[in-house]
């Protein structure tokens, strides 16, 4: 196993590659539009509603986290705009086109990296412009650039078995980079990873993001992380999950961990644990109710 290699600090930013091909995402594109939606699955005495009159828009380039406590549907939000789940009434957009399903406009991370083990780290990020047509000196070419930017063009030749957590999540990063989404949708993805590594994931995935201008919706059960990444963080309610409280995260940018300390950031804290306290209070109470 490798160690973890950090990415780059200050004095070395993470984004100085080449960019022949990684060019930044942003303009007018990643404008998401959900519009009161309600997302029940089953039917009958098994139907289970998940989500319900959850309406929300978010700006192209805004970097947005969805907590809540657990089962409030931050993931099956995620999911609908992923394309991997149609809610039973409303809709969700993407840059004024209704989705009916997943596309290459919204690239996905998940809570672990779900690489291809028989691809190199070259492969895996090369696989999905590959995918798309591009030819392969085009693909690799992409998947060079975003390397660098994730600091393991060094490892391009490695496969994932050989990467420690945090490095094969750096490269499922690079692989839903690689197809230049609109949106970059992420379910806890650094939920699995130590202290340290995380804390460094953290600061690295704001300056890809600082630097592509991507959309990001970010899932996290995690308050110290979603308020040290976002613009906003969305506070939902115990099931069916509904929007709480939207908090603007009026923090200055760029961001550095030492941030944790400011007293801002311990009242926004505050604010954010009392609510999903008071939720998860509730959601006991009526699990209680129903035994």
């Amino acid at each position: 196993m490798n160690p973890e290699i950090p990415l780059s600090t200050s004095t070395s930013p993470v984004a100085q590659p080449s960019r022949q091909y990684a060019a930044p995402i942003a303009g007018q594109s990643g404008h998401i539009a959900i519009d009161q939606i309600r997302i029940a699955f089953g039917t009958g005495k098994q139907s289970f509603l998940a989500v319900e009159n959850f309406s929300l828009e978010i700006e192209p380039g805004e970097f947005v986290c969805l907590i809540g406590p657990s089962g409030c549907g931050k993931s099956t939000v995620l999911n609908s705009i992923a394309g991997f789940i149609t809610p039973t009434q409303g809709t969700v957009s993407v840059d004024n086109r209704q989705i009916d399903g997943p596309g290459g406009d919204r690239g996905m991370v998940f809570q672990q990296p779900s690489l291809f083990p028989w691809k190199t780290v070259l492969g895996n990020v090369a696989h999905g412009p590959l995918m798309a047509g591009k030819s392969k000196a085009v693909a690799h070419g992409i998947a060079q650039d975003f390397l660098e930017m994730v600091g393991l063009a060094n490892f391009k030749k490695h496969y994932p078995m050989m990467l420690s957590g945090g490095m094969q999540q750096r490269v499922a990063i690079a692989r839903a980079l690689a197809n230049s989404p609109q949106v970059l949708l992420m379910d806890e993805p650094f939920g699995a990873l130590d202290a340290q590594t995380r804390f460094m994931m953290q600061e690295n995935l704001l300056k890809l993001w600082q630097d592509l201008k991507t959309t990001v919706v970010f899932v996290t059960h995690d308050i110290d992380e979603a308020i040290f990444l976002a613009d906003r963080v969305v506070v939902m309610s115990a099931n069916p999950g509904r929007i709480l409280k939207d908090i603007s995260i009026p923090l200055p940018r760029p961001r550095a961990i030492e941030i944790l300390l400011d007293q801002k950031f311990a009242t926004l804290k505050k604010d954010c644990f009392d609510l999903i306290r008071q939720e998860s209070l509730l959601a006991f109470e009526q699990q209680k109710i129903g035994t």
